[in-house]
């Protein structure tokens, strides 16, 4: 053992501990939008990661995909 170590005391560990985030706190809600032909123009919100850095949050909402009833679209309820 090196002169003047003490091995009882101890300072902490390097680095700390990380602190925990909820990971809804890093995201935005978006309106979901209909094309003009249906009488309702939005049919529902998503979640999406907040834009950081290079990553745009507009990248995350490309390519998905909805299944969307077409009566609910055109508000009638015969179809």
């Amino acid at each position: 053992m090196a002169v003047g170590k003490n091995k009882r005391i101890s300072k902490g560990k390097k680095g700390g501990k990380k602190k925990i985030v909820d990971p809804f706190t890093k995201k935005d809600w978006y309106s979901l939008k209909a094309p003009t032909m249906f009488s309702t123009r939005t049919f529902g919100q998503t979640l999406v990661t907040r834009s950081q850095g290079t990553k745009l949050a507009s990248d995350g909402l490309k390519g998905r995909i909805y299944e969307v009833s077409l009566a609910d679209l055109n508000q009638d309820e015969d179809q």
